[in-house]
């Protein structure tokens, strides 16, 4: 049997060996990747991109509208971008990039040139619909994405033809999500994406794609700010690309639902201190007018103030806007109206504004 003193000598001497091993073990990193690892990983982002470019450049175009009918001094030219949506030779691009053409015509990625013709166009969405003359047997079209679940930090990238330069690529990332974008007339467009793949003149209708290389958006608009050189790209999200563009090439046109007010401009509003929206006129024969809804008198006094609409807070024209999308022609909304110094309840049809009696 061991005597206790050279027990004890030999368990201190294990226990000074342990304790010399483990602050070694605790400082031991994980595996580096080598430099070779590091730039293969690289080599297969830069592979992606430039396959995802070859695979989806042929069904970008260039769009060339002429407003005041032939090309000549006194003719505007504009240029703008676009991409096939089907076989059927239907192009998606901006509505503005069509404003006003008298003519349009359509560069394919091989340089070929066709006469298009407009099938329809959506100005609150910005997004209109062309159909060439002689659809080409290729591009195939744009396979198209989701913008559902689309995460800031996502890659992003942008083909078109910004100042006129065609087939351009920029990369980037989703810098933010659920933007609104301003169209007029007190509409406005929800879930806008933003960008910082470069995005300038004449990258207007051009797509949008995530890293599979789907649409995930239609660019519409660029902000640039002056001092530091930086810019912003905004695009109408797919989804609701989805939904307008079909309408587009069914009916050329889409409904625009209305009570058939004119809101006062936000600015009144704002000086006022009211929060909600004035009505400073009623159309003649509209559900409002039915409705006995009041505009603001002669003076620029307040009439009706509409400040919610089925439940949901009204704080400005696009939240009113916005509800009547949801609902939309053929239904009816509930508003809750400041009348003087009453709030009342009013329910009123929703029409088509835009429908030609």
């Amino acid at each position: 049997m061991m005597a206790p003193r050279l027990v004890r000598a030999a368990l201190l001497t294990g226990l000074i060996a342990v304790a010399a091993v483990l602050p070694v073990q605790a400082q031991e990193q994980p595996p580096q990747p080598s430099s070779q690892a590091t730039n293969d990983i690289l080599r297969q982002i830069d592979q992606a991109i430039v396959a995802l470019f070859a695979r989806v450049s042929p069904s970008v175009v260039q769009i060339t509208t002429i407003v005041n009918g032939k090309a000549s001094a006194e003719s505007q030219i504009k240029m703008g971008s676009g991409f096939f949506w089907d076989a059927e030779g239907h192009v998606v691009t901006n509505a503005h990039v069509l404003d006003k053409a008298d003519a349009v015509i359509v560069w394919l990625a091989n340089g070929q040139q066709l006469d298009a013709h407009i099938v329809g166009s959506a100005r609150h969405y910005d997004l209109a619909v062309l159909r060439v003359k002689t659809p080409p047997a290729q591009p195939t079209p744009i396979a198209i994405g989701s913008s559902t679940e689309l995460q800031v930090g996502q890659s992003a990238f942008a083909i078109g033809s910004p100042f006129g330069l065609e087939q351009s690529l920029t990369a980037g990332v989703i810098s933010s999500l659920k933007r609104q974008l301003p169209t007029g007339e007190g509409r406005s467009i929800s879930n806008i994406i933003q960008t910082d793949a470069a995005v300038h003149p004449g990258n207007s209708g051009g797509p949008l794609l995530d890293s599979s290389g789907r649409l995930i958006g239609v660019n519409t608009i660029a902000y640039s700010v002056n001092d530091t050189g930086s810019s912003f790209g905004f695009a109408i999200p797919v989804d609701v690309v989805k939904r307008i563009v079909p309408l587009l090439i069914r009916d050329g046109r889409i409904a625009t639902p209305g009570i058939g007010i004119v809101p006062a401009k936000e600015a009144i509003a704002i000086d006022a201190g009211i929060e909600g929206v004035i009505i400073a006129r009623v159309n003649a024969r509209s559900p409002a007018e039915q409705a006995q809804l009041r505009p603001m008198d002669a003076s620029g006094k307040p009439g009706d103030i509409i400040i919610g609409a089925n439940g949901r807070l009204v704080r400005s024209v696009f939240d009113l806007t916005d509800e009547l999308e949801r609902i939309g022609v053929g239904g009816e909304v509930t508003l809750k109206v400041k009348r003087s110094d009453k709030v009342i309840e009013v329910t009123v049809a929703i029409i088509d504004i835009d429908q030609k009696s």
